[in-house]
């Protein structure tokens, strides 16, 4: 359960603004963050200065409706309050986390006798702001968020292309004249140092957000509309999501930036004792490899014998649960409406017989919801397929979204969709069921109020690897500073058979975009390390049990935490390498990788802060490995460290290394 270590302390400020009053000042709790609006010509805008440097020299602020604005104003007042509290997630990253801002609420008057208050937070590692319209007799119906800002400096950034239907994109590093539309999170670094990192908290009833260029290091919010052509619906009072503007001095720090977690509401679980963390495995891979299906058939994957051997797998190696793609009939009517009802096996697979073998093994089943974008179907037949799956004792779901969504015309992360995933995120909840989504809108941190939201997709994830040109070392080292800022990241890592060659003859080709040159492009101490750098609450090995023979990687990987009490970057570079330390109760799991090029690195062990010493094991590179040349050659080694002790190694191109410690004091 969630623990506050003290009360919110609040202090509240409010005054009317005199007519020849149009300024406010205001400052993060260290003075890091300046922060001035202004109200003038009936215009509300702001600006915001970082450590006395402005960072956004001019923002624009307001909204039009169908039938009014809220972009002129007459008059406003504001009130102050000062946000401090320290809570404790059901899991994640560390096992505190400080929400400490500014609060400053500007309500303004427009002359058409309607109201806009916007919220603004200030954070010494950012600053965020949120509409709040109060509601009227007639629907609202948004037509245009005006909110943009312009950027004083000279930047280069890593962005992807905005995209209505897809999170799954290659991301680019390029000045930021070469950016036009881009989707959040979206990342940059001024040309003296500072990072800034922009994305949105809190996605409740709104449509997601992208960023179109409107000038010289000018962006304005671009919203995924609805089919006919409005941005977002209400029938009562509206709320945006949070505004965020993530700043940091070098780039471990937006990686540790707390602010979207802490812009989204507490937990609304009482009991969260069914919420637990853990590894998995399961059949999923051979069905991208092309070695089995997911529908019915010779080479039907999710059979009640091969199930049972991924389930044996798991419970020799401490690995807690057992996902199942392709149990449920429908897959032969792909596309079709209503093709899945979520609860009737094929007939190869006895789903009673299988939850009961792995519960006599303590093994979790993770069962799969596949929708191939039918949420209309969906809709009608989850209730029961919960149910299901909790009479039978199934508390984790993958769900999936990998197709056009319905009602048709629909666009995958406008509002409507945002409606659905957080229909099922709460209805989850109620049937005491954590989820793992793919094919998901953007996350926004309400894992924090429904903490059953586990982990999610919304990347080039590892499947790009198994039947298309794949994704390069590169694009793992961005992600953390990228896709990572957003949540938990479900990239299912773990890949041991780089090349694909151990089963190549059995695999039969069944994406159009594989050319039969396809291969894992990093080496297997990269593939290792990506289960510490690219955090995930649920963390998939996502090999075929065969692929892990070597049972010294076993032990190294044996009862892997994917909760922690603390997390630090000790070294990275966007796009180039990370380096991530963890600990979870008296261990330390420290992992790097590197992009293309090759590293020599200096660890220094003050991190582990104490005078205990550790012992521990780590996987390494060869001299020899190589990403394309030579990826599965490494080593596996033992080690002693003590707080004041350095650690020499080597990362190979496209590689890395995973090392585990353990307290022996």
């Amino acid at each position: 359960m969630r623990v506050f270590l003290f009360h919110l302390i609040l202090f509240l400020i409010s005054w009317n603004a005199r007519s020849n009053e149009d300024k406010i000042e205001a400052s993060s709790p260290s003075g890091h963050i300046q922060f001035s609006f202004r109200l003038s010509d009936n215009k509300a805008t702001y600006s915001v200065k970082a450590n006395n440097s402005i960072l956004v020299e001019k923002g624009q602020l307001g909204l039009r409706f169908a039938d009014f604005d809220l972009n002129e104003f007459t008059s406003f007042t504001s009130s102050t309050e000062l946000i401090r509290e320290l809570w404790a997630p059901v899991w994640g990253e560390e096992d505190s986390i400080v929400n400490q801002c500014n609060e400053l609420s500007i309500a303004l008057s427009a002359n058409n006798g309607t109201s806009l208050t916007i919220v603004f937070r200030l954070f010494d590692e950012g600053f965020a702001f949120r509409y709040e319209v109060p509601k009227r007799k007639s629907p609202l119906i948004l037509i245009d968020e005006q909110s943009s800002f312009k950027l004083s400096g000279t930047y280069n950034c890593w962005w992807s292309w905005a995209d209505y239907n897809t999170l799954e994109k290659q991301y680019f590093h390029t000045s930021l004249d070469s950016v036009s539309h881009v989707s959040c999170p979206f990342t940059l670094q001024r040309s003296d140092g500072l990072y800034l990192a922009i994305h949105e908290a809190d996605i409740n009833d709104y449509s997601t957000m992208t960023l179109k260029k409107n000038g010289q290091n000018s962006f304005k919010v671009d919203l995924v509309p609805w089919a006919d052509g409005a941005l977002v619906k209400s029938q009562k009072a509206l709320t945006s999501p949070w505004r965020v503007f993530m700043i940091g001095s070098d780039p471990g720090s937006l990686i540790t930036n707390r602010m979207v977690l802490n812009l989204n509401e507490p937990n609304r679980i009482k009991d969260v004792s069914w919420i637990e963390p853990m590894s998995y495995c399961g059949v999923w891979w051979e069905m991208h490899l092309g070695i089995s299906t997911w529908a019915s058939g010779s080479h039907h994957g999710a059979n009640t014998e091969n199930v049972k051997r991924y389930i044996d797998f798991a419970s020799a190696n401490g690995i807690k649960g057992v996902l199942i793609e392709g149990w449920n009939t429908g897959w032969e009517d792909w596309g079709k409406k209503g093709a899945f009802d979520f609860v009737t096996p094929y007939s190869d697979l006895d789903l009673k017989k299988i939850v009961q073998y792995a519960k006599d093994r303590e093994v979790e089943i993770i069962g799969h919801h596949e929708t191939g974008g039918d949420t209309e179907s969906y809709e009608k037949r989850v209730k029961r397929a919960f149910r299901y799956y909790r009479r039978l004792g199934i508390r984790v779901v993958k769900t999936g979204y990998a197709g056009p969504v319905t009602p048709e015309g629909e666009l995958h992360h406008g509002q409507c969709m945002v409606r659905h995933y957080n229909y099922i995120m709460k209805l989850a909840a109620r049937n005491n069921i954590m989820l793992d989504v793919h094919e998901p809108i953007v996350l926004s941190g309400m894992s924090r109020t429904y903490p059953n939201l586990m982990t999610a997709e919304g990347v080039r994830g590892m499947e790009w690897n198994a039947w298309s040109d794949g994704n390069h070392p590169s694009h793992t080292c961005t992600l953390p500073f990228t896709r990572g800022l957003a949540g938990p990241t479900d990239y299912t890592p773990g890949i041991f058979d780089i090349d694909l060659s151990k089963h190549s003859e059995e695999r039969i080709k069944w994406n159009s975009l594989d050319q039969g040159n396809s291969s894992v492009k990093s080496t297997i101490a990269n593939q290792m390390a990506l289960l510490i750098v690219l955090y995930s609450p649920l963390q998939m090995l996502a090999d075929l049990p065969e692929n892990y023979s070597d049972p010294k990687v076993l032990e190294v990987l044996r009862d892997l935490p994917t909760s922690w009490n603390e997390t630090r970057v000790l070294a990275a570079e966007i796009g180039k390498y990370v380096i991530i330390a963890r600990r979870s109760g008296n261990s330390w799991y420290v992992a790097g990788i590197t992009n293309e090029e090759p590293r020599d690195i200096v660890i220094n062990c003050d991190f582990l802060g104490n005078n205990l010493t550790y012992t521990g094991n780590f996987i390494q590179d060869l001299e020899t490995s190589h990403y394309l040349k030579e990826p599965e050659t490494y080593k596996v080694d033992s080690l002693l460290l003590k707080v004041d002790d350095t650690l020499k190694l080597h990362m190979a191109e496209g590689g890395g290394f995973l090392i585990r410690l353990q307290s022996q004091d």
